[in-house]
């Protein structure tokens, strides 16, 4: 029989910061080419993605797993890469529904795998799933994935994972000047009344291979004027501490949109993610210019007692809040890649 481990006082970083948020990359690989994230230029052919002897185990992914849920994490998110192409997801996703204090476990993904995945990821206990979709026409959604996946491909994902019961699935914009700006309106008109939560954000500067500049911003201001001159809007209050995306509800009762707006309105103050890669670095924010090694912890014979220590000495020094401090010479800095950390 497994002893359960008793649950820690909940950490706090330098700032006063708990720790509630886990998002875990799986893979380093995508079957996009977005060019906010993994720009084919820099993801080529010959790109070296991490060898699968570098990627965390699922056992190890459930036991750092484990280990944040005693410190305080109670919602897990895990990310890529595309999450759908690690093989046998649905078994890390059983082994970590099954961990102690984890009350919600969620996936992002751009949505053309789960017709086959769906049924599996909800069996094995997945509760939700957020889809990237960046335009709703064909055109403007394969340059900015740079791939031949049409959106029919991404909306019949969309009603799988619904089908299967992993809804109501949250929807992801980045948007980017340009590029997709045209389609803020349009993805509105699409999602309104369907029950599914659109969100917009910010094109950022994560990485450093995406080509960046302030000027590619669409900020959430201006997106709020869009939605809101053909369809008037009403702020909603957080759902809980932290929340990254400030809600807003249509006035005639036809759903809820959200902006995250790192860029333009830092929430740094409040922030309590952390991330791990998937070869095993924690990454205490998403601007990060390095991490700490969880991997040679575990595959170094540590205890759990010594893990929960480490684990809670790298958040009590935790004191990022590049968001608030970015400047045109924070936003050039070597920074690890999205593709690697997650979003």
């Amino acid at each position: 029989m497994t002893t359960q481990l008793p649950v820690l006082p909940a950490a706090r970083d330098t700032r006063g910061r708990a720790l509630h948020d886990l998002r875990i990359s799986v893979t380093d690989r995508c079957n996009f080419r977005c060019v906010y994230c993994m720009p084919r230029a820099v993801f080529g052919p010959d790109h070296a993605f991490l060898p699968r002897a570098e990627l965390l185990t699922f056992e190890e992914i459930a036991r750092l797993t484990a280990a944040f849920a005693r410190l305080g994490v109670e919602k897990v998110r895990l990310t890529g890469g595309e999450p759908l192409v690690r093989r046998e997801l649905p078994e890390l996703v059983r082994m970590l529904a099954g961990v102690p204090g984890v009350r919600d476990l969620t996936l992002t993904t751009n949505g053309v795998l789960l017709p086959r995945y769906a049924a599996d990821l909800k069996a094995a206990g997945l509760h939700r799933v957020t889809v990237s979709l960046d335009a709703d026409d064909d055109d403007t959604f394969g340059r900015m994935n740079d791939s031949r996946a049409p959106v029919s491909a991404v909306l019949e994902g969309i009603r799988a994972a619904e089908e299967a019961g992993l809804g109501p699935v949250k929807i992801n914009m980045v948007v980017k000047r340009g590029w997709n700006e045209h389609a803020i309106l349009s993805m509105a008109r699409r999602f309104r009344g369907t029950g599914r939560v659109l969100r917009y954000i910010e094109y950022m500067d994560v990485g450093h291979t995406n080509g960046w500049r302030l000027d590619d911003v669409v900020s959430a201001e201006e997106i709020l004027e869009t939605v809101g001159a053909a369809f008037p809007l009403e702020p909603v209050p957080p759902a809980y501490s932290g929340e990254v995306a400030t809600r807003y509800r249509y006035a005639d009762g036809a759903g809820e949109i959200g902006v995250i707006a790192s860029v333009s309105k830092p929430f740094c103050g409040d922030c309590t993610r952390a991330r791990v890669s998937a070869d095993g670095q924690l990454y205490t924010c998403l601007f990060a210019t390095s991490g700490h090694d969880l991997r040679a912890l575990v595959r170094g014979g540590v205890g759990h007692d010594e893990l929960d220590a480490a684990l809670n000495s790298i958040w009590a020094a935790r004191d990022d809040r590049y968001s608030e401090i970015r400047t045109a010479e924070t936003a050039q800095l070597p920074k690890v890649e999205m593709s690697y950390i997650g979003g």
